[in-house]
């Protein structure tokens, strides 16, 4: 049977610094990223399927959120300020993107692929599932933020004013992300003395 190096690509993602352009009060790599945004992602569809009458499976949002980052095992993380810098360079990254998780694809056994296919390759996520890791991903990156300027880090002043713009949009079209933000955020920026006595008094 001939060796796979896709588990080899997985496991240096703790390697990749996230916001590597930005001064950051607490390091964050895409892993510990990946493996936050899985979480949400799970949340969100339970909370879907439980308010708001959806027929999602949260386990299925989850691995798709796991690997929904795979593309950065061969380019590292990409500031979103440059890859929107323009239409053409959106263009490009997202053609490179793609090159890069058939890649990861292509490093598995091939009678594994049909069923990966639809999780590491972005343009055959299913669309339903694709919405719920985006605005997962965007949830991730708004806790990141808030826990950022709870430390004074002016770094994500602009980065907040961008995530309030998206999360408002997306409250619309999907409202398990107003539901999820009304449940968990604020917790999410509190000390451990105030977790500890929320815990006790409720």
């Amino acid at each position: 049977m001939k060796p796979s190096t896709f588990m080899a690509w997985i496991t240096r993602m703790p390697l990749l610094e996230r916001w590597a352009l930005m001064h950051c009060f607490q390091k964050e790599n895409v892993s510990e990223h990946c493996h936050q945004v899985a979480v949400i992602a799970h949340l969100l569809v339970v909370i879907k399927n439980k308010r708001f009458g959806g027929k999602l499976n949260p386990e299925k949002a989850a691995t798709i959120a796991l690997y929904h980052e795979v593309s950065e095992t061969k380019l590292q993380d990409i500031n979103s300020n440059t890859k929107y810098h323009s239409p053409e360079f959106t263009k490009a990254f997202k053609k490179l993107e793609d090159l890069a998780e058939k890649e990861c694809l292509a490093s598995l056994p091939e009678d594994l692929r049909e069923e990966m296919e639809p999780l590491l390759v972005q343009t055959q996520v299913d669309p339903e599932y694709k919405a719920i890791v985006k605005a997962a991903d965007i949830l991730q990156a708004y806790v990141k933020t808030m826990n950022e300027l709870r430390f004074n880090n002016d770094e994500f002043q602009h980065v907040k004013i961008n995530l309030d713009k998206k999360l408002k949009q997306m409250e619309q079209d999907l409202p398990e992300v107003k539901c999820f933000i009304e449940i968990f955020l604020d917790s999410c920026t509190s000390t451990l003395d105030k977790l500890t006595e929320n815990e006790l008094t409720n």
